[in-house]
């Protein structure tokens, strides 16, 4: 049991879309009703996915594919995801393959349990032959030929061509015209055991702390910059721009469809469990 007046743990990426959304709330300017936290945890999302699945922390940020796993002790909240359109994962490779090809070769993914990993087998079936690799690696062991081809995320979408590296397929694109709905990349989950009223205020104030970055971004560039993986200060911006939107304050009737789509597909694909909790938003409101 966890005690009302305990700082909640708390964990989510270094990337610059999280420590956008989350700056505000990590210095106290969310809002006086806050819950207090403990000082957050930030490591790559295939960590959070893992800490997720021992049931670590609080408050965390997850991939969906992840979430499609714990639903039984995590609460999705309507604040803070990533998800819209034209932000997917890329399947990039050293060269271009023909039709095919891809069957026989290894694809780096960036973790087990990442959106990217559980959408290149819905693209392109489970028996490819696949290598788990940190995200941060995979351009590099894709250059070096240690494997064919991957699946970035983050930064990498906007400088994987640096590397050398051509497009196979935009799998978020992918997504859209398969199902008409944003891709649904990363949430923010809560314990479920820390009851319905503290879930809410926890996705209140997360609400808030990404309403005051959009409205004063410059306030949260020193926090993004002591963090990112990439510096160059156009990058950093093209990603806040990319996964930071409407959706990220609130998921809405659109978003949390997606969200229902994209675990449906996977456990039709007998890529996630069955039987799991449905998911009402924390709040319940859109």
């Amino acid at each position: 049991m966890i005690s009302p007046s305990a700082p909640l743990t708390i964990g989510f990426s270094p990337c610059p879309n999280d420590t956008f959304i989350f700056h505000a709330l990590m210095h106290g300017e969310a809002g006086p009703a806050c819950p207090s936290f403990a000082p957050p945890l930030l490591a790559d999302v295939e960590t959070l996915n893992e800490w997720a699945l021992e049931g670590r922390l609080d408050v965390s940020k997850l991939s969906f594919h992840a979430l499609g796993h714990v639903l039984d002790r995590y609460q999705l909240l309507g604040a803070g995801s990533a998800l819209g359109r034209g932000c997917g994962p890329l399947l990039v490779a050293g060269r271009r393959l023909g039709e095919g090809e891809l069957a026989g070769l290894t694809v780096a993914i960036p973790g087990r349990y990442t959106t990217a990993a559980l959408l290149l087998q819905m693209y392109a079936g489970t028996a490819l032959r696949t290598r788990v690799l940190r995200f941060d690696r995979i351009m590099p062991a894709i250059a070096a030929g240690e494997v064919a081809a991957g699946v970035i995320i983050h930064e990498s979408r906007f400088t994987y061509a640096q590397h050398g590296l051509v497009l196979l397929r935009d799998l978020g694109a992918w997504w859209e015209e398969a199902t008409g709905f944003p891709i649904p990349l990363g949430g923010i989950v809560a314990r479920r055991s820390l009851g319905g009223e503290r879930i809410a205020a926890i996705d209140a104030c997360i609400r808030a702390s990404v309403e005051a970055a959009f409205a004063r971004p410059e306030r949260s560039m020193p926090y993004i910059r002591q963090h990112a993986q990439e510096l160059d200060e156009e990058v950093i911006r093209a990603h806040i721009g990319l996964y930071v939107n409407p959706y990220s304050a609130s998921l809405g009737e659109e978003g949390l469809a997606a969200v229902r789509e994209f675990l449906a597909r996977g456990r039709r694909a007998g890529l996630l469990p069955d039987g799991f909790a449905d998911l009402p938003l924390a709040g319940g409101d859109f």
